[in-house]
């Protein structure tokens, strides 16, 4: 039986808040000190294979506050924000929004120092182009193609901002994937927008048919010589491989831990490796590395989507509070978050 929209909702925040902080705690553990020091931590905190949230020994390089038995709401994070702003901005704008609606937006709402690499680069073009602030319908004043003309413009920010523009959109991956684009096209080129395209397409297709006609169809629409296509590919072609993380890592060995397309292929292996087992899913992403949390929160999302509940033990922890750093967002209720997806999936249906 189809599952319903509140249902598949529900299981998508629910996944992506869950995967984001099981992530969370050993991110820079993972991008700082490299996979060894990241599997090392695991192993003594007898935490291999990684089913739990992550324990806490005290290492000052953990964030403490998203570890087992500390959790008490799912704390702030940019995974979390651009999925909230995502919302916002549909709410505003519909299926009508551009890149100019996203500017303007990270100004009003988005503070400068919770945005990193790409993201940071661009406000500070906005800034710097004289753009503080331009009304509603207003010329920002310059091209706004220059804010993505930065060193970082395919590394994975516009991926992890991808995945609200596929929920709200079932059975419709061609616009989930043009919406992510206009999204992504503040601040990215190339494979980091086409990553974006990817995870908004397979989320919207993901929520009508099985895994591997939703890859079919979100691959599709992806430039079949690219990057970002091989790296769904690789990804594809290693699930359920065991030591699948392993090999993605040495496939793209002195890549950065925070580009698109190495993380692009860990989720495709950890998604496809573990269908039906969620603490699987999201425990192998993480573990393999890389960007932990940004790979726990996309690849827990499309899980939640596409079987519609994710277990309890890992909603519970969290409290159904979920913290945000937008302006004036301090927290917000899970229940309040569905609602206003739920809500957008039925305006854009119209």
């Amino acid at each position: 039986m189809p599952l319903d929209t509140e249902t598949r909702i529900r299981a998508a925040w629910q996944g992506r808040i869950s995967g984001c902080q099981l992530g969370k705690p050993i991110e820079l553990l993972s991008m700082r000190h490299g996979h060894e020091a990241l599997a090392d931590y695991l192993r003594r905190a007898d935490a291999m294979p990684l089913r739990d949230y992550v324990p806490d020994l005290g290492d000052e390089r953990v964030d403490a506050r998203c570890c087992r038995d500390r959790l008490v709401r799912a704390e702030a994070d940019d995974d979390l924000d651009y999925s909230l702003l995502a919302v916002e901005l549909l709410e505003q704008h519909g299926l009508e929004l551009d890149t100019v609606d996203v500017a303007r937006a990270w100004l009003l709402r988005m503070p400068a120092a919770r945005t990193y690499t790409a993201e940071r680069a661009a406000y500070s073009t906005l800034l710097a182009r004289g753009a503080e602030w331009f009304p509603e319908g207003a010329d920002p004043g310059f091209d706004l193609a220059e804010c993505a003309d930065n060193p970082y413009h395919e590394w994975i920010g516009a991926q992890i901002r991808a995945d609200v523009y596929g929920w709200v959109l079932p059975g419709r991956p061609v616009e989930a994937a043009a919406l992510a684009e206009r999204d992504a096209r503040l601040s990215h080129r190339g494979a980091g927008v086409d990553g974006a395209r990817f995870v908004a397409a397979l989320g919207a297709a993901v929520a009508v048919s099985d895994l591997d006609h939703a890859l079919d169809s979100a691959l599709a629409l992806l430039d079949d010589g690219g990057r970002a296509a091989a790296a769904v590919r690789l990804g594809w072609e290693l699930a359920g491989d065991a030591d699948g993380g392993a090999a993605i890592r040495q496939a793209y060995d002195g890549m950065s831990p925070v580009h698109t397309v190495n993380n692009l292929a860990l989720v495709v292996w950890a998604l496809l490796s573990h269908p039906d087992d969620f603490g699987a899913a999201i425990g192998d992403v993480v573990a393999a590395g890389l960007d932990t949390d940004c790979n726990g929160a996309t690849v827990g999302a499309l899980w939640g989507l596409h079987q519609g509940e994710v277990p309890a033990a890992w909603t519970e922890p969290w409290n159904d509070r979920v913290a945000f750093s937008l302006a004036g967002v301090p927290e917000l209720g899970l229940d309040e978050l569905v609602e206003r997806t739920v809500t957008l999936v039925d305006r854009l249906a119209e």
